[in-house]
């Protein structure tokens, strides 16, 4: 007790030594972070599951949801800062709709890479907006820049004009203005991605916890493909390596393996070991059950809930197959190549399991356990 009180005086202080401040940092990770993951999985939950200091409420505000969240403060970004050494990686916020603050974060930078884009549609903003015009506005910026030595803009596989989705057809018309606008600007069209903040297993996995079962539009028998968010990350690195053989082209990341909407919801389930439980919805109810969103969006003085399980754009993007083109680039072509998803790419649903992420053994320990 002695120690422990003479700990607490020397932090209220200030007096603590590097030493000292490393073993209170060891300390933290052993008990706080969940037994059998380490490394980044192993801080990510346990950020996610560090207790809240007693007297002081949440460390970082968070606002109950709709006009009172909290959006745009200095906490939103700073886990990003710690990807690289201090003082290597600096946000700098900007307006989408300020030309002038684009060009003072802009002003010091030779490679752009636009990741703006939106699957849903809000009151203030539309699709052709975020993922037409503000792309075409970044090209633009960056032509008349005259250091930008290099454009990525990140679409989605799938845009064509011709898509039943509205989002995609914005999005292949930001292709088509980037190109005009900057035309030594690389295209990257990843598919469906997935990854620790994915919009598309965390969804589901919620739902399925939150309400006993998962909804399938057409029995999920639409094909895609999805790919691991890390080996979109490499692709875009690698483009940015190269001796410019990539500029000018489009690449279509999808994963080495095709599964069916259903297939992919059985590995999720798989993952957080839940009985599979599923509602077969056809594709015009799941339209009706979407569309009053979108035609209340802007008749209503108040914000609307976003879209999760039933967005009538994603609908409709998902009504028919999403696959990787006969002959198109892809990460071949990057010299890349893309993880399965079996295994670590999804293992970060192991937090939605009934007993928690130690709950049993992981895909991966299952694996090494049996090479033993």
């Amino acid at each position: 007790m002695q120690a422990a009180a003479a700990w607490r005086r020397h932090l209220l202080d200030g007096n603590i030594s590097p030493t000292t401040a490393a073993a209170i940092s060891a300390f933290r990770s052993a008990s706080l972070a969940p037994q059998g993951l380490g490394g980044a999985d192993g801080a990510r939950y346990m950020s996610a599951r560090a207790p809240a200091v007693k007297g002081t409420g949440h460390l970082v505000r968070k606002g109950t949801g709709g006009r009172s969240s909290v959006r745009g403060s200095e906490d939103c970004h700073r886990h990003l800062k710690l990807m690289g050494d201090l003082g290597q990686i600096v946000p700098m916020k900007y307006n989408p709709r300020d030309m002038d603050s684009i060009k003072a974060v802009m002003a010091k930078s030779n490679v752009v890479i636009n990741l703006i884009g939106r699957e849903y549609e809000t009151r203030n903003y539309g699709f052709d907006e975020v993922n037409h015009h503000m792309a075409e506005q970044l090209a633009m910026i960056s032509k008349e820049h005259g250091g930008i030595m290099r454009f990525i803009q990140v679409s989605s596989l799938g845009a064509s004009s011709s898509s039943p989705s509205r989002m995609l057809r914005a999005k292949a018309a930001g292709e088509e203005s980037v190109l005009k606008e900057f035309p030594e600007a690389t295209i990257m069209r990843p598919a469906t991605m997935i990854g620790t903040e994915d919009r598309i297993l965390n969804r589901w996995a919620q739902f399925a916890k939150n309400w006993g079962f998962l909804p399938l539009v057409d029995s999920g028998s639409t094909k895609i493909q999805p790919v691991y968010v890390v080996d979109v990350a490499a692709a875009i690195v690698n483009s940015l390596k190269d001796d410019g053989t990539s500029m000018g082209k489009t690449y279509e990341l999808g994963g080495p393996e095709i599964y069916t909407v259903h297939e992919l919801a059985e590995l999720m389930y798989e993952t957080i070991r839940e009985w599979p439980r599923y509602i077969d919805v056809p594709l015009p109810i799941a339209r009706a059950i979407a569309s009053p969103r979108e035609m209340l969006l802007n008749k209503v003085p108040f914000p609307l809930p976003t879209p999760s399980i039933f967005n009538k754009d994603q609908i409709n993007a998902f009504s028919v197959d999403t696959l990787v083109s006969d002959n198109a680039l892809t990460f071949s072509d990057l010299g890349i190549v893309p993880h399965k998803l079996k295994g670590y790419p999804v293992e970060f649903l192991v937090c939605y399991r009934k007993g928690g992420p130690a709950f049993g053994s992981t895909v991966s320990e299952k694996i090494r356990s049996s090479e033993l």
